[in-house]
């Protein structure tokens, strides 16, 4: 199994926790749960690979909610037991080409 359908399985089974900083950056942004989840289980993809960042290895996720948002979600590798969702926002156009790759 691949690292996304990790990910995609262990969020849709609700094995996941978030930071303090994914949650503050949630309620600013007004991110919902449900769109999390949404833009993992749709059409989502790791678009950035850290697997030597220093708090353990994570990636970085563009998926889509129902209605189209896109959204990044920077989460720890399916390997722990609950995956930690680290960062959660909704990417800049102007930083990003196609929501992909940084300018």
């Amino acid at each position: 199994m691949c690292l996304i359908e990790e990910i995609r399985e262990k969020i849709e089974e609700r094995l996941y926790e978030f930071s303090k900083h994914a949650v503050d950056q949630s309620i600013i942004r007004d991110i919902t749960v449900e769109e999390l989840e949404e833009a993992i289980a749709g059409r989502s993809e790791v678009i950035e690979d850290y697997p030597e960042d220093k708090y353990g290895p994570s990636c970085l996720i563009l998926g889509y909610t129902k209605s189209g948002r896109p959204l990044h979600i920077q989460c720890s590798y399916p390997s722990r037991p609950l995956i930690k969702v680290i960062a959660l926002y909704q990417p800049d156009p102007d930083l990003w080409i196609d929501f992909r790759v940084r300018r």
